[in-house]
């Protein structure tokens, strides 16, 4: 699998983003009906739920990563990640588990996605 790369964008609206580090684990869920972009896709955290959306303005994507519009049709209608850098306006993740059957990765020991 191609390494995927997404910002995190929008977290001041929800928790900030001063709580998270390097190696959190996130999930991806696209969001159809958002009446504001038909390419959303919000960011979960296990016991917070949403603190953002795939970043998808060339004004809020950092570095090399790719904007919402770019990861849509790459990943199913969820998806795992892992932070990999925290910056200043924005985290920055890699996909883990992109949600389309054939190319879902799993923990050996855990048996289940990261």
């Amino acid at each position: 699998m191609e390494e995927l790369y997404f910002t995190i964008a929008g977290c001041s609206h929800y928790f900030g983003s001063d709580f998270m580090e390097k190696g959190m684990k996130v999930k991806l869920e696209k969001e159809p009906d958002n009446k504001y972009d038909k390419e959303a896709i919000q960011v979960k955290i296990k016991g917070l739920g949403k603190i953002g959306y795939v970043a998808n303005s060339p004004f809020t994507v950092k570095g090399e990563s790719m904007s919402a519009g770019r990861l849509y049709d790459k990943i199913g209608d969820k998806a795992k990640g892992k932070v990999v850098f925290v910056v200043d306006g924005g985290v920055v993740c890699r996909i883990t588990a992109t949600g389309i059957d054939d190319t879902k990765l799993f923990d050996s020991q855990h048996k289940e996605l990261i």
